[in-house]
């Protein structure tokens, strides 16, 4: 970990992805610590399947992928796709023997060898919430300026933000008030960029927790996750660090570096387009077929949770082509 005041984002860089950073470490697994999609329910998988054999492809690729749980949930529910996890641990243990792992540095670093994104439906499920990137606040004379932090979680306010990073925030995140905090979004703009421009015929589709332009949050998003409950983000290597991401200047960068179709839509919107549906089953099958009927109950709850519009169905998707696109797939509402 790094001592005394540095800037947000180099604690961040270090505390999640140096030698003793949260996902390097021992513990470090993220269902432990947080549930998202992937973990909730198999039908998140089923609903990529069904979208990558949508637009003719064979391929998935998972940015970010944890411990495997969505390569597993994805064998599961279409054996014959072929799969590449990438994250920033060693390949884990269990996971099945036709899935390909590539070791990433972690903090937008992907690095992809030639061709593996390529021709695929390339998926980052809430990644790019863990690149780290400047936290800024407005001080009393209006300027935006850089936030410290040290190993213990106490801040203070450091140098005006660099050129590039007031660039950003004049386009993105309106002024504010003395106080107001943001979250500088290039270095994301600039790991999808990145990951757009190295998947020629590719699909790619980020799901995270984000805000547009005209509803960002006054004082930042950035927090902390540990053992299932929000702590304070404190960058000892303890604890995920994650904040929002301005989902609509990373589909700019993605237009940017040859993104040819764009989509922002809520995941509510998204998973029911795939044929996610949290329908019950007929009563009346319970009386038949008792087991099945309890079955359908347990999937209608899980897609329920997954649609739920004030939680996980209300995480933004970003869906861009470089060549493959679903038929009909227009008409989405952004979040």
């Amino acid at each position: 970990m790094t001592s005394g005041f540095v800037a947000w984002d180099v604690a961040w860089q270090q505390a999640l992805y140096g030698d003793e950073g949260f996902y390097r470490r021992a513990g470090g697994a993220p269902a432990r610590h947080f549930r998202t999609s992937v973990h909730a329910s198999s039908l998140l998988a089923g609903a990529l399947a069904r979208l990558a054999r949508a637009c003719g492809l064979s391929r998935v690729v998972d940015i970010g992928s944890g411990r495997g749980e969505l390569l597993t949930s994805l064998s599961d529910v279409d054996p014959d796709l072929e799969l590449v996890g990438v994250d920033v641990v060693d390949r884990p243990a269990g996971l099945r023997g036709l899935a390909q792992w590539l070791v990433s540095e972690g903090g937008g670093a992907v690095g992809l060898a030639p061709g593996v994104g390529s021709g695929a439906l390339v998926v980052a499920h809430e990644w790019l919430d863990d690149v780290p990137c400047p936290v800024v606040q407005v001080d009393p004379a209006g300027r935006w300026r850089q936030v410290e932090v040290d190993p213990t979680g106490r801040e203070r306010l450091g140098a005006v933000a660099a050129d590039a990073e007031q660039t950003w925030l004049a386009r993105w995140w309106p002024a504010a008030p003395p106080g107001s905090r943001a979250e500088v979004g290039l270095s994301r703009d600039g790991a999808w960029a990145n990951l757009v421009g190295g998947c020629a015929g590719s699909l790619l589709v980020a799901v995270d927790y984000g805000h547009a332009r005209a509803t960002r949050p006054s004082y930042g998003t950035l927090t902390g996750y540990r053992a299932g409950r929000v702590v304070l983000p404190v960058p000892d290597g303890t604890c995920d660090i994650t904040a929002h991401v301005a989902l609509d200047a990373v589909a700019r960068a993605g237009e940017a570096a040859g993104a040819a179709r764009t989509v922002l839509a809520r995941q509510r919107d998204v998973l029911r387009r795939l044929g996610v549906t949290a329908e019950r089953p007929d009563s009346s099958s319970a009386r038949d077929d008792p087991a099945a009927y309890l079955a359908g109950l347990a999937l209608a709850g899980q897609a329920a949770e997954l649609l739920d519009p004030a939680g996980l169905g209300g995480f933004g998707w970003l869906l861009q082509s470089r060549g493959p696109w679903p038929e009909g797939w227009s008409g989405f509402d952004s979040p």
